[in-house]
């Protein structure tokens, strides 16, 4: 069906276009009108409102919600009514750990790995992707999708060896899908100022062959540093930011996507400045929980003052700014998730538990002093013991009187007398589980690292909710997929971690995730009063199996009332 009126709310400030260089970036488009009166949408299955069919919204909020009947006797002169022939409206999905800003962005992408197999297969991608490079040029290829046992896999060269063959004059780093390690060659290295003395900095590991010398891969922080100095050489940076940043959004919306919890802020790289500015233009299409990122080898001082500077709590803004991210641990295959009991098997044989980012004690020194300039944080752990010093630094800010907003998220591995914690220091747990291995319960390859008893009681989801922790669910995009709906169903389909009913389900995605970003008073639900960010689904997921849950198409999303997104067929 076509909706009569609803395409002429899609106000100049959600059109998705990026303007050359040069452009007039305040300029904003007025052709499209918007219609600021109630719009009705009736004859629709309305979650959790059984007896309703008609929602009423006015002002950018939920006015009614009832039968038809009722609506036209409260609002009798109202002409823009929408009939959706039985389609279902939903509250807009709260995605509570996405990377939107870089998940879409062209830095980065110069080079695709991830179809590739084999380390031929990356050789071969690699002198295609050498062929874009301008001759004698110094330019840098940015590339991602490596996979770090395929290039550990290596005997006849190193990893370091190979690039430096391949490209001998232009610095070159690939990112592996999850962002926690870099392959780079020496001229990388170099410009990195990195050479066989250097140290490992904070949160990071710089992988050494045999003898001492690098290998070319540097694992979690080491190459996050790196990487920020390749991102920062990129040309037309800051157009680069705004159209990757309305890419994102553009799929966030065309996927019922109407609030987001940042996953993560490289403030170093100017990402803020692109927010601030759509924010200003008026051309977000989604509420943002942004999180500053904390540099773990970087002063305390001069970034805890960035933050204050930035502080913006206000939750009727779609831009907020009243957490940080920081890292516990690392990944459980770069052997960088820290643990209580050692590695079975570890590429970091010295680090036998793994490390921390940032250390225990550092981590509850973080909290207290961010407390005092407003910030709760959501914090990454992969590993139990990861968990257990987050934990840990959770529970030292609550003595000190903190009631900030905390959450931890992935948590993979934890310990079953830490689970209770959850509830009890009132940290909300994220995780992701959009993905064909958690669905399963296919941990195998978990076991080289772990062993299998551990491996087997990974992503422990449903002791979350056993414990009655405030449980989300996120996708963690690009590494996970964007779509919700394929996270709600596997919900219900987990191998041994099913949730009881598709009601939990959607709260993960929904009210909960709205708690834990400080913001179930605006949205989360649809309950009168609250914004109108909602979802219109051609079938009721609420009573379909998963497998149609998987398959239902979005129709229409809304932010304050106003369509960010509305299908073509519809």
């Amino acid at each position: 069906m076509k909706l009569s009126h609803l395409s002429m709310l899609i106000a100049s400030a959600f059109l998705f276009s990026c303007k050359p260089a040069g452009a007039d970036e305040d300029a904003v488009n007025t052709t499209a009108k918007v219609d600021k009166s109630a719009i009705v949408l009736t004859n629709a299955v309305i979650y959790q409102h059984q007896a309703a069919d008609t929602m009423v919204i006015k002002d950018g909020r939920i006015a009614f919600i009832g039968n038809a009947e009722t609506a036209q006797k409260q609002y009798p002169n109202l002409s823009n009514w929408q009939d959706l022939e039985g389609a279902f409206i939903g509250p807009g999905f709260i995605d509570n750990h996405n990377h939107v800003f870089e998940a879409d962005a062209e830095i980065g992408g110069d080079c695709d790995l991830s179809d590739a197999r084999n380390i031929r297969g990356y050789e071969q991608e690699l002198i295609q992707c050498k062929r874009e490079l301008v001759p004698e040029s110094d330019e840098w290829l940015m590339g991602y999708g490596h996979e770090l046992a395929t290039l550990l896999s290596l005997t006849d060269e190193s990893p370091l060896e190979m690039l430096d063959r391949l490209f001998p004059s232009n610095p070159v780093v690939i990112m592996e899908q999850t962002s926690h390690s870099m392959w780079v060659n020496s001229k990388a290295l170099q410009l990195a100022g990195l050479n066989d003395k250097s140290a490992d900095p904070q949160g990071g590991r710089i992988l050494r062959e045999t003898d001492g010398s690098l290998s070319g891969i540097l694992l979690d922080n080491a190459g996050d540093r790196l990487f920020e100095i390749a991102w920062n050489q990129q040309p037309d940076l800051q157009n680069a930011h705004k159209c990757g940043l309305l890419n994102g959004l553009r799929q966030l919306a065309e996927n019922g996507i109407t609030t987001v919890g940042d996953g993560r802020l490289y403030w170093k790289r100017g990402w803020l400045d692109t927010w601030q500015q759509l924010e200003r233009q008026k051309k977000l299409t989604a509420r943002v929980s942004i999180r500053p990122w904390i540099y773990p080898a970087d002063p305390a001082a001069p970034q805890l003052e960035f933050f204050r500077k930035v502080y913006q709590p206000d939750p009727n803004r779609l831009l907020v700014i009243n957490q940080v991210k920081l890292y516990s641990d690392g990944l459980l295959h770069n052997g960088t998730a820290r643990l209580l009991q050692p590695y079975r098997q570890t590429i970091n044989p010295d680090l036998p538990t793994g490390l921390d980012y940032i250390a225990p004690d550092q981590m509850k020194w973080w909290l207290v002093e961010l407390d005092k300039i407003g910030y709760g944080a959501h914090i990454h752990a992969i590993g139990d013991g990861g968990t257990r010093n987050a934990l840990d630094a959770v529970a030292f800010a609550r003595q000190e009187g903190s009631a900030q907003l905390y959450g931890l998220t992935h948590l993979e591995l934890v310990q079953v007398e830490d689970f209770g914690r959850f509830k009890q220091l009132s940290v909300d747990a994220d995780m992701q589980i959009g993905n064909e291995g958690t669905l399963h319960a296919d941990h195998h390859w978990a076991e080289p690292w772990l062993g299998h008893e551990r491996a087997a009681h990974l992503m422990p989801v449903r002791a979350f909710l056993a414990a009655g922790a405030n449980l989300t669910l996120s996708s963690d995009w690009n590494v996970n997929e964007l779509n919700p709906l394929i996270s709600i169903a596997n919900a219900l389909e987990l191998k041994g971690q099913a949730f009881p009913d598709v009601d939990t389900a959607i709260a993960a995605y929904t009210i909960n995730a709205a708690k834990a970003l400080g913001l179930a008073e605006q949205t989360g639900s649809l309950t009168v009063g609250k914004a109108a960010d909602l979802v219109v689904i051609d079938q009721d997921i609420s009573r379909a199996k998963p497998a149609k849950i998987r398959q239902a198409k979005f129709l229409l999303t809304m932010l304050n009332g106003k369509v960010v997104y509305q299908s073509p067929d519809y």
